[in-house]
């Protein structure tokens, strides 16, 4: 063996790559002083492209397979360099092997909040994150356009430039799509397919190609969601007087499992509350003219003022019934049951029993008189009241005309 043919056999005969990453882009094939014989074997493996730079141009770009390099495989290289009757002798070029394989589960999402003008909440911020997928569709050009003369190229050297570009589309499209922030949700899918449509030429330009992109979330402030919650649990629950008397129920139950709690006390100021705004609705109702109503049977709070409880009109028990109005008062102190009499068709009294006393023995209280006291529901003759029964019983005749 002769010394060249000795300098031949020690110089490189197979280039190729094999990849242990999983996020490598572009690698530059090594080798002392860039130098490849005439002959040598080029492995190109299924997700891999391989491109020729001669002295900074872009020369001969392979596909998968196993090549041999020679004249009439590098015919951009053999024009660069010269080669006119073919070559035996080594020569220098830089190889660079491209991964076109799809990377996928690359993360996209806006740093700052979108503004969104939405015709039921006004203007709002909004927040997205998803994932998109990508690959390398173009080597020549993404050696040309990105990768320049980097010899370890990655995701991470690209993905920040990527990202800003889906985000800026992202948020002309959802302003243009006029959708309403409580649609948005259901249509995901449909976002992600029109912005992959609408930035396809721009990743084009890059060499690259966007095969998907996924919208996982739109997020509202904390402040809207707890609007739309507070009235989706208003168009939930409908009947608010239920609601109020199922929270009233709640509340009660809660305190018997803890009466020396502090849920006791909220217990109470919750149950205040709501009677209070169902007085304030039964009094409404009272206070509608032309309509009497029927005293309340339920007992009345002491240390009422007297003058508060007025009986109905006679023959009030007859109309139509109304909500039950505020519970009248109990007489003051030492004053007794206080009655009142229908007389002419006109309310008097009030009158102690002394007084009815009195009035039956003068003939002016008989079992048929109306008489009417708190804790009945309507005008009742006088003989069927048990405190004026025995009155009446013991009451003189009346005399004969």
């Amino acid at each position: 063996m002769g010394l060249w043919d000795k300098i031949k056999g020690e110089l490189i005969d197979i280039v190729e790559w094999l990849d242990p990453s999983s996020d490598t882009l572009v690698y530059r094939f090594e080798r002392y002083g860039n130098e490849i014989k005439h002959g040598a074997k080029l492995v190109v493996r299924e997700g891999q492209a391989a491109a020729f730079v001669n002295e900074g141009q872009l020369a001969d770009v392979f596909q998968p397979g196993t090549h041999t390099l020679e004249t009439r495989n590098l015919p951009i290289l053999s024009t660069l360099q010269g080669w006119k009757y073919g070559f035996e002798s080594p020569f220098k070029a830089e190889v660079y092997f491209v991964s076109t394989r799809q990377f996928t589960d690359l993360k996209w999402g806006t740093q700052n909040p979108v503004m969104l003008r939405d015709a039921e909440f006004g203007p709002l911020r909004l927040r997205a994150f998803g994932t998109y997928a990508m690959r390398v569709s173009d080597p020549g050009a993404f050696i040309q356009e990105i990768v320049g003369t980097d010899a370890h190229f990655t995701t991470d050297d690209i993905t920040g430039q990527l990202r800003n570009l889906i985000v800026s589309r992202f948020s002309d499209i959802l302003g243009e799509s006029k959708i309403p922030v409580l649609d948005l949700a259901a249509n995901y899918d449909e976002l992600g397919k029109f912005i992959t449509f609408r930035i396809q030429a721009e990743f084009r330009n890059y060499g690259l190609e966007l095969t998907k992109l996924l919208v996982e979330n739109i997020s509202l402030p904390p402040a809207v969601e707890e609007a739309i919650d507070k009235r989706t649990s208003m168009g939930v629950v409908g009947d608010l007087t239920k609601y109020t008397q199922y929270q009233t129920a709640e509340a009660i139950a809660a305190a018997a499992k803890n009466p020396g709690g502090m849920a006791a006390g909220g217990m109470g100021m919750g149950m205040g509350f709501a009677m209070a705004s169902q007085m304030g609705q039964a009094m409404a109702g009272a206070a509608q003219p032309g309509v009497a109503q029927p005293p309340s049977t339920a007992q009345p709070p002491a240390g009422a003022s007297e003058r508060v409880a007025q009986p109905p009109p006679p023959g009030a028990s007859e109309r139509v019934a109304q909500p039950p109005p505020a519970v009248p008062p109990p007489p003051l102190p030492g004053q007794g049951v206080q009655f009142y009499v229908a007389a002419n068709n006109q309310q008097t009294g009030p009158f102690d029993l002394a007084a009815l006393q009195r009035k039956a023995e003068a003939g002016e209280l008989r079992g048929d008189t109306l008489v009417w006291r708190q804790g009945l529901a309507a005008w009742t003759p006088a003989g069927q009241v048990t405190e004026l029964s025995a009155l009446l019983a013991g009451a003189p005749p009346l005399p004969k005309p």
